[in-house]
Formats: structure tokens, C-alpha cells, sequence
């Protein structure tokens, strides 16, 4: 007599069935395909690495209509994802950091170089903007809202030496010592003024 065999089961996402059936999983779009993401990273201050952990990137005020989140895309070309780490450095007295976060790639953004006008493109598209361009030193990427804690992928410590000032091809050019272009506390900016008061 043939020995009976034993019927042993699984659980797959709350439902049994016997060992060797195939069972219908009944699982969400989401998460049968991940929704793809572009990885972004936005330059800061280190002093403000607990608080961005703790609840995100707030958005910083463009204009009266426009608020959002400056940010590169993450590129094999570490000097391009960057390169805005010199200029800004004009501005703040202690080292900055870089804060790595993802967005939806379909997600709409504002793209373009810093003196022209930005153009709205999906995030992946956005990437794919400043990673074909000829050149592009000068561009960005403006993320119209802010970075919740959830999406934040890590905080790093980078070169405070990376990228240009003033503006892309200023090396080899005295900076202009203007107010506009030399804000006020700028560091060096008096030794710069004095320099150029002497040529004149």
C-alpha cells in the first residue's frame, strides 16, 4: 500500500497552502515594483547635521511665490555633484556637509544654470540634463519643498576644497570686489576691496 504522503503548508503574506501549490499573492504595485528614485545631494552647514536627521531639509525661500531645496544630482563625477561646495563656503564660517536624500524619479523639479532661467523636468530627466551637458559647471537642481527625515539616506563629511567661486571660470580673475558680487562679512572680502582700490 503506497505510504501517504504527508501534506505540509506555507505561509505567504498570511495565506497557507500545501507544499508544491502555487499561491496568488495578493501584494500591492508598490511593492511587487519598487517606485524608482533619484538620489540627490544637498550641501549645508555641519552644525545643522542633528536637526536635518532629526526633521528633514526645510525648504529655503527662492522668492515670493518659491520656496525649495538646492540640490546635485549623485554623479560618478564627484567634482560636478559638488561643485557648489567653494561658493557656498563664501558664505558660512564652518565646514559643510553633504546630506544624501531620494526622490520619486517622476517627481517634477526646476532645472538649469544658476544665471538662466530654470525649466521644470521630472527628477530623472533632471539628472540627465546636467549629466550630458557640455558644461555643467553652473547648473542645479531646485526640489520645490522640503526633504522629509524618511528620505534622507545619509549625512557625509566632504573636501571643503571642491569646485569654484565667484562663478565658473573665475579662476585666473581678480573677483569683483562690488558689494553685489562681494557681500558684506564675505571672508577676504576687505583685503579684496583694498586690492582693488589700488589699481584705480
Amino acid at each position: 500500500m503506497p505510504r501517504r504522503r504527508e501534506l505540509r503548508t506555507r505561509v505567504v503574506d498570511g495565506k497557507s497552502a500545501p507544499a508544491g501549490h502555487a499561491i496568488a499573492l495578493r501584494r500591492s504595485p508598490s511593492r511587487l515594483y519598487p517606485r524608482l528614485v533619484s538620489r540627490l545631494t544637498h550641501l549645508t552647514r555641519a552644525d545643522l547635521r542633528s536637526r536635518i536627521l532629526n526633521a528633514g531639509i526645510r525648504p529655503s525661500p527662492i522668492s515670493e511665490m518659491l520656496a525649495g531645496v538646492y540640490a546635485m544630482p549623485l554623479l560618478p563625477n564627484f567634482y560636478v555633484s559638488h561643485q557648489w561646495l567653494r561658493e557656498l563656503r563664501r558664505f558660512h564660517d564652518g565646514p559643510l556637509i553633504a546630506v544624501d536624500f531620494v526622490i520619486p524619479d517622476d517627481e517634477e523639479v526646476l532645472v538649469g544654470h544658476y544665471d538662466r532661467e530654470l525649466h521644470t523636468r521630472t527628477a530623472a530627466a533632471a539628472a540627465a540634463v546636467i549629466m550630458l551637458a557640455a558644461d555643467p559647471r553652473g547648473y542645479q537642481i531646485l526640489v520645490p519643498r522640503a526633504i522629509e527625515r524618511k528620505a534622507i539616506k545619509r549625512t557625509r563629511a566632504v573636501t571643503q576644497v571642491v569646485g569654484w567661486r565667484y562663478w565658473p571660470d573665475a579662476h585666473g580673475h581678480a573677483p569683483c570686489g562690488c558689494p553685489l558680487c562681494l557681500q558684506p562679512g564675505t571672508y577676504g572680502a576687505a583685503k579684496i576691496r583694498r586690492k582693488e582700490n589700488q589699481q584705480t
